[in-house]
C-alpha cells in the first residue's frame, strides 16, 4: 500500500521549485516526487474531448508505474480535493491521500510569472490574472486541505522543509 500526496498550487507559487530541492536535496527518500514534466502525458491530449476527466486517472496511473515501489508525491496545477475524487479512480495500491495546497502573495505570482521565458505563455495578463483567481479559491478553501501553506516571504528551501516534516510525520 502506498501513500499518496499532492502538492497542489496554481502557476508560480513554486511548486517545481520545490520539487526540484525534494529531487537534489534527498529529503524524501521514501518517495518518488513527480512533476507532471515527469510524467509525460499531455494535458492537450485530453483537454476538450469527451475523456478530459480521464486525463487525472492516467496521469495518475503513469505517476504511480514511475514511482516503483515508493509512496508518492505529485506535484499538479489541476488535482485538487474539491473534483479529485469525482474524476480519478485511484488504483488499489493507494492506502491513503492528502492534499497539501500552496498559495503565495497575488504580486509574487505575477512576479514569477512574468519571468519565465515567453515560449511557456505565462507572461500574459489574462493568465497572470487566472492564476491570481486560482489562488483566491484555494485561500478559500483551506480548511478542505490537509496542509496549507502560505510561502510568502518564505525561501524554496524553507517552503521544502516544511513540506518534507509533513510528509514525515503521516
Amino acid at each position: 500500500m502506498k501513500h499518496l500526496i499532492i502538492l497542489c498550487a496554481p502557476c508560480g507559487t513554486g511548486k517545481s521549485t520545490v520539487n526540484k530541492i525534494f529531487k537534489s536535496r534527498g529529503l524524501l527518500p521514501d518517495y518518488a516526487t513527480l512533476d507532471s514534466d515527469d510524467i509525460d502525458i499531455s494535458w492537450l491530449d485530453y483537454k476538450d474531448t469527451e475523456r478530459e476527466d480521464q486525463y487525472y486517472t492516467d496521469n495518475l496511473k503513469r505517476a504511480l508505474e514511475i514511482a516503483g515501489d515508493k509512496n508518492l508525491l505529485l506535484v499538479s496545477a489541476g488535482m485538487n480535493p474539491i473534483n479529485f475524487f469525482e474524476k480519478v479512480t485511484l488504483p488499489d495500491e493507494i492506502s491513503d491521500t492528502h492534499f497539501i495546497a500552496m498559495v503565495c502573495s497575488d504580486e509574487e505570482i505575477g512576479k514569477r510569472l512574468k519571468a519565465r521565458p515567453a515560449e511557456r505563455n505565462c507572461g500574459s495578463d489574462e493568465f497572470i490574472q487566472s492564476q491570481i483567481d486560482y489562488s483566491v479559491w484555494f485561500k478559500k478553501n483551506r480548511g478542505k486541505f490537509q496542509k496549507f501553506i502560505d510561502n510568502t516571504g518564505q525561501t524554496p528551501e524553507e517552503t521544502a522543509e516544511i513540506i518534507a516534516e509533513y510528509v514525515k510525520n503521516l
